[in-house]
């Protein structure tokens, strides 16, 4: 039995099949795209005669390969017929506009056209090659050049290149119709509006000076004067006057707020941190800085009353609308979290069900995404307790496992989906759009114009879009129990076997 860890990248739930693989292949997104059953792409069957020869090289497991040779006299009629493409438009000294001879500008801009050509006829190839043969594809085909590429863009070489493709994994999905599941539920009660109000209070609580000899502890505040200086050196935006900090809300440096527990007022001391390695200032990442420190105040805190005048802080009418408020909240956090363990028992289920060859490169892909994300927690000190014990050898290991699962997971959804035609609609998308720039405050405008100007940014938002759908789907379908829990097993911490 492994325990799963508070960390993101043990979050099964919701990030399972997110992204397969890195952003230059983006697996599952292409799934959800093109859908599973119809990856082979489309191709102009009229662009090529039989004079292009195509070898299969290996067949083994998901692993095909492919010789593709295009003689020069193809490329050679494709240079022609995009230079008589171009002439209306070029535009040269001494000729009228669109007179330009082809021999002229074959002679100006020919190498460069062919450059051009050859690209062209590459990509159309393996398009070709793909579709006659029946390829699904798992990733990004590789393409390895075999003859010299200078003297194919001379036409003195035939264009010959090795096409490398992992396929997708012929399987049949579970019927969702033959599963069943048991959702837990609760309800939210007058205790649950009464803790989430209390936490409201203590967001707004007051502070009020304490007597000079009261020494600071875990959520006082202390008013302070401080400089920084690295190798006796002041740096700029390292001083303030009159700063009002709360210990124990981790607002400063690592460290800083720690050495200022039982401080008393008209303290001076020097409190000494060293910058994160990652921190925004890069001038400043990594280094050991001493903060020459003055503690002027030592202030206690406390919650705000809960009344008529605290409700109208939050734009509400009075103190029984902002409990009406707060409890429809508490109600949809509830719901969110039942959905949420129901989602990981359908996948945990799912992932039981199903057995099938995996594309190595997607598991490959996938693992150096996490692993890359653990060495970085490693750095920061940020590891689980447990995965801290951990031989690299072991961790490994482990999180190959969570790599294999969620590919084995990806396939699964997009294939379920294909299945029932799920479409993804503009208007899920421009949803999704918004409540991204919702994430940056007073730069909404700027990230809805990158998504307009970048397509392949909005398709990063399909994935967890069709996620949930294919996940919807299922929980219509499957045979769905429900049991009432109390609130403690709503929220239990699953195990990850």
């Amino acid at each position: 039995m492994h325990r799963e860890m508070k960390t993101p990248l043990h979050n099964l739930l919701s990030r399972d099949i997110r992204r397969l693989t890195n952003p230059d292949t983006a697996q599952f997104e292409m799934f959800c795209n093109q859908g599973i059953e119809d990856t082979s792409p489309e191709f102009n069957k009229e662009l090529w005669n039989e004079d292009m020869e195509v070898k299969e090289l290996k067949a083994e497991g998901l692993s095909r390969s492919y010789d593709i040779k295009i003689p020069k006299g193809d490329l050679a009629e494709k240079l022609e017929a995009k230079i008589k493409e171009m002439q209306p438009q070029v535009k040269l000294k001494g000729f009228r506009p669109g007179k330009v001879p082809t021999s002229h500008i074959r002679k100006m801009f020919g190498q460069s056209i062919m450059n051009d050509v050859v690209q062209d006829v590459v990509a159309e190839t393996t398009q070709k090659a793909l579709a006659d043969n029946k390829i699904r594809p798992a990733g990004q085909p590789k393409i390895d050049l075999r003859a010299n590429g200078e003297d194919v863009t001379k036409g003195k070489a035939d264009l010959e290149y090795t096409l490398s493709v992992e396929t997708i994994p012929e399987f049949e999905p579970v019927d969702p119709a033959t599963l069943k599941f048991t959702r837990l539920t609760t309800e939210a009660d007058e205790k649950d509006v009464d803790e989430q109000l209390s936490k409201l209070a203590e967001g707004q609580q007051t502070f009020k000076k304490k007597a000079k000899t009261a020494k600071a502890k875990k959520d006082d505040a202390v008013l302070i004067n401080f400089t920084g200086r690295i190798d006796g050196e002041a740096f700029d935006g390292g001083a303030m006057e009159g700063h009002q900090l709360v210990l124990g809300s981790g607002t400063f440096i690592p460290g800083f707020e720690e050495q200022l527990m039982g401080a008393k007022a008209g303290d001076k001391l020097d409190v000494t941190v060293t910058f994160p390695e990652d921190y925004q200032a890069a001038d400043l990442a990594g280094k050991e800085a001493v903060f020459e420190t003055e503690v002027l105040e030592v202030q206690g805190g406390a919650p705000a009353e809960v009344d008529d005048e605290f409700a109208k802080k939050f734009g509400m009418e009075d103190l029984k609308a902002l409990r009406e408020a707060v409890s429809k909240q508490a109600e949809g956090e509830l719901e969110m979290q039942s959905r949420m363990k129901l989602k990981r028992a359908i996948l945990d289920e799912l992932d039981k069900k199903h057995s099938f060859e995996l594309p190595p490169n997607m598991v490959e892909a996938e693992f150096s995404n996490i692993w890359a994300q653990v060495e970085k927690e490693k750095e920061a000190g940020q590891l689980d307790e447990e995965d801290a014990k951990k031989s690299d050898k072991k961790l490994k290991a482990d999180y190959k496992k969570i790599a294999e699962r969620r590919v084995r997971l990806g396939l699964v959804l997009a294939e379920m989906g294909t299945k029932v035609d799920i479409q993804i609609s503009n208007e899920e998308l421009q949803q999704a759009m918004i409540a991204e720039a919702r994430n940056y405050p007073g730069q909404e405008q700027q990230v809805l114009e990158f998504y307009q100007k970048n397509p392949d940014a909005i398709t990063q938002l399909r994935a967890p879009i069709y996620e949930e759908k294919v996940i919807d789907h299922i929980i219509e379908t499957a045979k769905i129990t429900d049991k009432k829990v109390d609130r403690e097993e709503l929220f239990e911490e699953d195990d990850f076997v």
